[in-house]
């Protein structure tokens, strides 16, 4: 039986418990999925904690973002096969060895992108996608500060704005933050 990581109560780690989880079997337009690695949020924090409300109430599988190879497909996905390596980034559920999820949610890795970097990426690449193409469209010419430049949202979002002809401005804690964040584009970088 596939175990899974679930909280049943707000409170400290020690309300984690592995737990056996069935994943049951991909319905129409799904896949089941064998996780291979999982990102780590705040926002699993936050919903163990109580900070935010865990999304369809307790028990809840934290965990927004993950990599992994599809076991199964369901009905109607005909671009996905078993074997193929997968990454997503949804609400919760990624803290399961398996699960079975909307084959429209997940995207296939290519070679080169590890298990660990895609899982990790997923949700910071959409916010900084968010931030730079939707928020405000930044282009070539423009000046863009951002704040805790050596983060993940910001190492990404360093690299990527310079890639589009940004001058890149951003804050860091330490001189070490500030090397990294340089190291991913960022052209200035403030210590705070």
């Amino acid at each position: 039986m596939p175990k899974a990581i679930r909280i049943h109560a707000h409170g400290g780690p020690e309300v984690l418990t592995y737990e056996d989880a069935d994943p049951g079997r991909p319905g129409a337009g799904q896949v089941l999925i064998r996780h291979t690695a999982i990102g780590l949020n705040f926002i699993d924090v936050y919903h163990r904690s109580g900070l935010y409300p865990p999304p369809g109430g307790f028990p809840l599988i934290p965990g927004g973002e993950a990599a992994g190879v599809v076991l199964s497909v369901g009905a109607d996905v005909d671009w996905l096969k078993a074997g193929d390596r997968i990454a997503y980034a949804v609400n919760v559920g990624a803290y399961a060895e398996q699960r079975v999820i909307a084959a429209d949610r997940v995207v296939k890795v290519p070679d080169g992108i590890s298990d660990e970097q895609a899982a990790g990426m997923m949700l910071k690449g959409m916010t900084a996608e968010y931030l730079l193409r939707r928020t405000f469209k930044v282009k070539a010419g423009d000046t863009i500060l951002f704040h805790a430049a050596a983060g993940g949202v910001g190492l990404i979002l360093g690299q990527w704005a310079k890639h589009l002809g940004v001058t890149v401005i951003g804050t860091a804690s330490s001189a070490d933050k500030i090397e990294l964040a340089k190291a991913h584009g960022f052209d200035h970088v403030i210590n705070y």
